[in-house]
């Protein structure tokens, strides 16, 4: 009897499966760190797709400051094209209050926006920045959105067809939305 082997199962040899949770070998080596890899490059590139569309501002459209509070410049974007107008108070002394110099052409290409104005009386905007988060908290709050960059004011003389242009560096803050409001 002593030279016939005790037959054992498979399991209790070892050769079958020694511990669920444990696998031996290179083979459990490789695939746990493969695993932790995959996981450390996901979660990464979630980081990075979150820094990178969180500075993006999804949609301009609203009323800012221009220049001055009385001032105000209106924008609809739909898709890359602006559309609008920047209502301009002229003072007591002139004729007409309020001059609404209409914006002909506008894009938003990124946070990059630019616009230019229709002239009135040999005058008109071109504006060229970025559209940023501002320090208001919620959608409907004042400074919510600024738009960042420089402005042209460009004046003709239609006589001598020389044009003056005055630059300025500007930010123009979102109006909350009960001063949107108000006429």
């Amino acid at each position: 009897m002593g030279s016939r082997p005790i037959h054992r199962p498979r399991r209790e040899r070892g050769l079958w499966l020694q511990n669920p949770r444990r696998r031996s070998g290179r083979r459990g080596q490789f695939r746990s760190a493969a695993a932790l890899l995959g996981f450390a490059v996901l979660a990464a590139a979630t980081v990075s797709f979150a820094q990178s569309t969180g500075n993006t501002v999804p949609d301009l459209s609203g009323r800012y400051d221009f220049l001055t509070s009385e001032n105000t410049l209106a924008i609809l974007q739909e898709d890359t094209t602006l559309k609008g107008y920047i209502d301009v108070w002229q003072g007591p002394h002139a004729s007409d209050t309020i001059f609404s110099y209409n914006l002909t052409i506008g894009s938003r290409r990124g946070n990059q926006v630019e616009f230019r104005t229709q002239k009135i009386h040999e005058k008109y905007y071109r504006f060229s920045g970025t559209i940023e988060r501002g320090k208001g908290k919620a959608p409907g709050d004042a400074d919510y959105l600024e738009l960042t960059g420089e402005l042209e004011t460009v004046t003709a003389n239609s006589v001598t067809n020389q044009k003056q242009t005055e630059r300025q560096r500007v930010i123009f803050k979102m109006k909350s939305r009960r001063q949107a409001e108000q006429p």
